[in-house]
């Protein structure tokens, strides 16, 4: 399913999984837009683990990782109460050299709502999100 240029959202039902590859860089409203859709994608079949591959798009805005940890996760925890809730970001190492550290900086609210792990290898996040 292709949301907009920006971003391809799609679910696959072998592994209860969202994936969210962005195509490009996102403005601030194309990334919480983004966002938007994929939860309207993952609430029917109540999809709580995410793949969010940020390989082309790069990372986000600091003020849009803070919408992410904080208000995105109220909303995705009330769309999903009963799923368990993770996020595997996907990205270079040189972007996950800095997400890492921005992450446990902002990321304050406890894991059990939201875990959220950043790799540089896709076989790897597929692992933990399905284990």
């Amino acid at each position: 399913m292709s949301v907009a240029d920006y971003v391809l959202i799609s679910y696959r039902s072998d592994l209860r999984l969202l994936i969210m590859r962005w195509t490009r860089v996102a403005t601030s409203t194309e990334h919480r837009s983004g966002y938007q859709e994929a939860l309207r994608v993952a609430q029917p079949v109540q999809a709580g683990r995410w793949l969010i591959d940020l390989r082309s798009r790069g990372l986000a805005d600091p003020a849009d990782l803070v919408w992410i940890l904080h208000d995105f996760r109220v909303e995705l925890q009330a769309a999903l109460p009963a799923a368990v809730r993770r996020i595997a970001y996907f990205t270079t190492p040189y972007h996950a050299e800095l997400l890492i550290p921005r992450l446990q900086e902002l990321n304050t609210v406890a894991a059990a709502e939201l875990e959220i792990r950043v790799f540089v290898e896709e076989a790897s996040a597929y692992s933990w999100l399905t284990g």
